[in-house]
C-alpha cells in the first residue's frame, strides 16, 4: 500500500515521502497513529504540489545566493586595528569583525560562521571564503591597516 508519511518512521522513511508499506503495517500501525495518510488521488495531488513548491523555493534561494556571490566575489574589505610597537595587533581581527564590515559596506547580512579564515593577528591582506549556500561560495580579501 502506498502511503505518504506525516512523520519520520524508522526503517521506512522521512516525513513528506511517498513510500510503499505492507498493507497490515499501514492499516494497523501507520494510519491509526497518524504517522501516514493513504496515497489516494487528493493526497497525491497535494504531495506533488508540495514537491513543486519545495523545488521552486530552492531555485529562488539559489538565485539569491548567486546574486550575493556576484556582489561579494573578489572584493576587498578594509579594516583598521591598533597594534603594538612590533606590528602585532592588540587582539585579532575575527570573522565577526569581517561580517559586520560586509554588512555596513555591501548591505549583505552574512553569518560569521559562514566565513572561513584564520584570525588575523598582524597587518596585511588575507583571503577569506564566504560559504553562501551549499556549493556556492565567494572569495574576498580582508585588508588590515593601522588606525
Amino acid at each position: 500500500m502506498k502511503v505518504i508519511l506525516k512523520a519520520d518512521v524508522k526503517s521506512l522513511g522521512k516525513a513528506g515521502e511517498l513510500v510503499n508499506a505492507s498493507d497490515g503495517y499501514a492499516r494497523n500501525f501507520l494510519l491509526p497513529k497518524g504517522l501516514a495518510v493513504e496515497a489516494n488521488a487528493t493526497a497525491l495531488n497535494e504531495f506533488k504540489n508540495k514537491e513543486k513548491a519545495k523545488a521552486y523555493h530552492k531555485q529562488e534561494e539559489i538565485k539569491a545566493a548567486n546574486a550575493v556571490k556576484e556582489k561579494l566575489d573578489s572584493k576587498t574589505v578594509k579594516l583598521t586595528a591598533k597594534a603594538g610597537a612590533n606590528g602585532k595587533l592588540f587582539g585579532s581581527v575575527t570573522t565577526k569583525d569581517v561580517a559586520e564590515k560586509i554588512s555596513k559596506e555591501f548591505g549583505e547580512s552574512i553569518d560569521k560562521r559562514k566565513i572561513v579564515m584564520e584570525d588575523i593577528k598582524s597587518f596585511g591582506t588575507v583571503q577569506a571564503e564566504i560559504k553562501i549556500y551549499q556549493g556556492i561560495s565567494a572569495n574576498i580579501f580582508v585588508n588590515v591597516t593601522e588606525e
